[in-house]
């Protein structure tokens, strides 16, 4: 009896993943993912996002799915023009939802065919990894997306090499990456002197003290579930 094939619903991730690259390079992608950009179309852009709210909002959240799922360099930047745009609050709501969204598609692309070239892609680290998912995935997760121990795109990509549900990666994607892209939509809330004076804002924000140092303290709550479970094991 021949094996089976996969449903045909496993390639969707894969194509989506396709589809969407093409179409960020040819509509020009990486040149707006600059900071002369924003600057050059300043007021076109606060125009434009005030007289076509919606559109802009669907606009902004696509390119940003998009950057996350393909792992391409530019999501400081694109956070920091998402509270530009929207302000600090909504602007984290709307990239913590697409870079959920960017990040899963990436997360079930690993599933696919495609897996064994992204698998390779982040070998080296899986074994790092293991034993902190093996323990208790979604505690793990969180620390990992709290702070950056490691880059953005690993972390979407090694969890599903390491048996992660995707109910637990899209919760601890979800929850863990809200304070680091708040800070991010802080700055570009105000943004608008440093753009006016030709400077641009320092993206290394989240390692300073005073921003990590919170950030470490939500990872270390992060870990009790985990500090508990091997707690319990011992006392049996």
């Amino acid at each position: 009896m021949p094996p089976s094939k996969p449903p045909a619903s496993r390639w969707i991730p894969l194509a989506v993943l396709v589809i969407g690259l093409a179409a960020f390079f040819v509509l020009g992608g990486p040149h707006y993912l600059k900071f002369e950009t924003l600057r050059a179309h300043d007021e076109e852009l606060r125009r434009f996002a005030e007289a076509n709210a919606i559109l802009a909002v669907l606009a902004f959240m696509s390119v940003y799915a998009a950057v996350t799922a393909f792992s391409l360099p530019g999501g400081a930047i694109m956070t920091v023009f998402g509270g530009y745009l929207f302000g600090a609050y909504l602007g984290t709501v709307f990239v913590v939802i697409s870079a959920t969204a960017g990040a899963t598609v990436l997360f079930l692309a690993a599933r696919t065919s495609l897996g064994a070239y992204l698998e390779a892609k982040a070998s080296p680290f899986l074994e790092k990894m293991n034993a902190g998912f093996q323990k208790n995935a979604l505690s793990y997760l969180l620390v990992l997306r709290l702070v950056p121990l490691f880059p953005f795109w690993l972390v979407n990509l090694v969890p599903a090499f390491l048996g992660v549900s995707l109910r637990t990666y899209v919760l601890g994607t979800f929850l863990g990456i809200i304070p680091g892209s708040f800070v991010y939509a802080l700055v570009g809330g105000g943004i608008g002197e440093l753009l006016a004076s030709g400077q641009e804002p320092e993206l290394d924000i989240l390692f300073r003290p005073s921003i990590l140092l919170p950030l470490v303290g939500l990872a270390l709550l992060a870990l009790i579930p985990l500090v508990y479970k091997n707690v319990k094991a011992r006392r049996r």
